[in-house]
């Protein structure tokens, strides 16, 4: 096993991947702190859902502070920590497909950027990101498996162009990555698919600490 402090590990997908439920193996696995993303708890969600357009700029105001609060602890926390969606995402995948689609107004778009670069000019970026990579269909069978009722109306133009932003972000990613193939995968079920992830994980890290 690895043993490594003061290390932050990310998890990114889209709605549906099994970032939630690979944060939590693999927090169990190596010992390291989990950090989940506040979706239970978000009081824009169930709304934005219902009517994207009204909700985009409060919903992701919302989870930008969410999301910079936790960074902030993990830069301040002696633990590995495993987070499950990073800030980086709230921008380059979610405020970007809003935008594109319309739901955000050249003003409030222009007022999340400048929070947005003000915070990045104040914390680090992962040192490994994981993306699950996942198509359409397997998001969607998904999505109707764990039966958050708030999240059936979600259509498949959203979930493909958050799909589209998500390879254009990795593609030009520049940090740490690891990309692993969530159509192929059922980690949760099958040992042997999650031995899978960790023995790339085991590889980047080895590769990272050596």
């Amino acid at each position: 096993m690895i043993s490594n402090t003061d290390m932050h590990i990310g998890i990114a997908g889209n709605i549906g991947c099994g970032k939630t439920t690979l944060t939590r193996m693999l927090a169990e696995h190596y010992g390291w702190t989990p950090k989940y993303e506040a979706v239970t708890y978000n009081p824009y969600l169930e709304d934005y859902y219902k009517d994207i357009l009204r909700w985009s700029y409060n919903l992701e105001t919302y989870f930008l502070a969410q999301r910079f609060r936790d960074v902030l602890e993990i830069a301040s926390s002696p633990d590995v920590i495993i987070q499950d969606r990073t800030l980086l995402e709230g921008v380059h995948i979610f405020v970007a497909n809003n935008s594109e689609q319309g739901n955000l107004s050249e003003r409030d778009y222009d007022t999340y950027m400048q929070l947005f670069n003000l915070m990045m000019s104040m914390v680090n970026p992962p040192d490994l990101l994981i993306y699950l990579k996942a198509s359409v269909p397997h998001l969607v069978s998904q999505i109707q498996k764990r039966g958050r009722d708030y999240e059936q109306s979600i259509s498949l133009d959203y979930l493909a162009g958050l799909n589209r932003h998500y390879e254009e972000w990795i593609g030009s990613y520049e940090g740490r990555l690891l990309v692993i193939d969530a159509d192929s995968l059922d980690f949760e079920h099958r040992p042997e698919d999650f031995s899978l992830v960790t023995d790339k994980i085991d590889a980047e890290l080895f590769g990272l600490f050596k």
